[in-house]
């Protein structure tokens, strides 16, 4: 045999494997086996934030973050209430997320460097883009950040809030006063009682905390200034890629419905109906994408069916037509000037 029969032979084996492992299904991994056994997704939640995780007087979840849980849930248990939330405070949610507590956080927790890298811990996709702001009292006068020289601000430990409240004063020289709280609750009552000036934390945020906290919300301004970056998205441990790819690909999925009009409402008729190859593939009617995650090929059918798709899970959470009152903004869909650009499920 010559060389040159031999190397287009290994090059004809390599393409071979590489075609079988495309079309091959996925590995279970051990996070969806432990969730299937338990027939439950633990959501790791903040313990109380209007619009992302909050639960009512009979204990019933509801926000942005929540409803990321339930699609997973439908997903890949078919119940979008097979879910237990499990509310943490911003110094426990990485530990809980690492040791196991939960299988998911969903805890408007940003992603940055630090985090991705260090902690053991993945990012998966930005499900709302933020920015650290500023609430103060409206008979305080004040227009801008930049007015705050001396001031005392409140925040929360344990957050990227407190090192962006540092780095602003002092590249503005404006020898900000922090006041550190280990607590959410104590932060908010701090603020409310008159021991700080005003209270930073990301903007979203500062909405949801003056809806639910304040005698009377018109008495309490945001500031125009956001002084950071602050995108929020859930996260899953290292070492498992599985289950990343199924946390992600169920963002992703809600993401890419919004943008081809399928709805709650819509998905069965889009089912029979639609000739839309892009409709058709997303709801497991022409190819079987769920094959490549683990899951069935109607797993985003059932997301979508049981909490919406983005769309719908901003606006009956976050949007104008809620007490938080909060535009679309950077989180609108990337053809109407926003910043949500599913990656294509195909």
């Amino acid at each position: 045999m010559t060389p040159s029969i031999n190397f287009r032979r290994h090059i004809f084996s390599l393409i071979c494997l590489s075609t079988l492992a495309i079309a091959l299904p996925a590995r279970a991994g051990k996070t969806l086996d432990a969730v299937k056994q338990r027939d439950q997704v633990a959501c790791g939640v903040n313990t109380g934030l209007a619009g992302f995780s909050a639960a009512d007087s009979q204990g019933k979840w509801s926000g942005l973050d929540v409803d990321v849980c339930r699609a997973v849930a439908a997903a890949v248990l078919g119940n979008a209430d097979k879910v237990r939330y499990v509310p943490l405070s911003a110094q426990q949610r990485f530990t809980a997320l690492q040791s196991g507590e939960v299988d998911v956080l969903s805890r408007n927790t940003t992603f940055t460097l630090t985090r991705d890298a260090s902690l053991g811990l993945h990012q998966t996709a930005v499900t709302y883009y933020d920015g650290q702001g500023f609430l103060v009292s409206a008979k305080a006068n004040i227009k801008s950040a930049k007015q705050l020289k001396g001031a005392t601000v409140c925040v929360q430990a344990g957050t990227t809030t407190e090192k962006n409240l540092t780095d602003f004063s002092r590249t503005n020289k404006l020898d900000i006063k922090p006041v550190v709280f280990e607590k959410f609750d104590a932060a908010n009552a701090a603020y409310f009682s008159g021991r700080c000036k005003a209270y930073t934390t990301d903007a979203s945020g500062l909405a949801s905390i003056r809806t639910k906290e304040a005698k009377n919300p018109k008495d309490h301004v945001i500031l125009p200034e956001l002084i950071s970056k602050e995108p929020l998205g859930p996260m899953v441990r290292r070492g498992d890629d599985e289950w990343l790819a199924i946390v992600k690909w169920t963002v992703y999925g809600l993401i890419e419905a919004e943008e081809y009009g399928i709805t709650s409402e819509t998905v069965n008729a889009l089912k029979n109906d639609s000739t839309d190859p892009v409709v058709l593939r997303l709801l497991g009617k022409s190819e079987d994408t769920g094959k490549l995650l683990g899951l069935d090929r109607e797993w985003l059918a059932r997301a979508v069916l049981a909490v919406g798709n983005y769309g719908e899970i901003f606006e009956k959470n976050l949007g104008e037509k809620t007490p938080l009152g909060l535009k679309r903004g950077l989180n609108a869909q990337w053809n109407k000037g926003g910043l949500q650009y599913a990656i294509p499920i195909r």
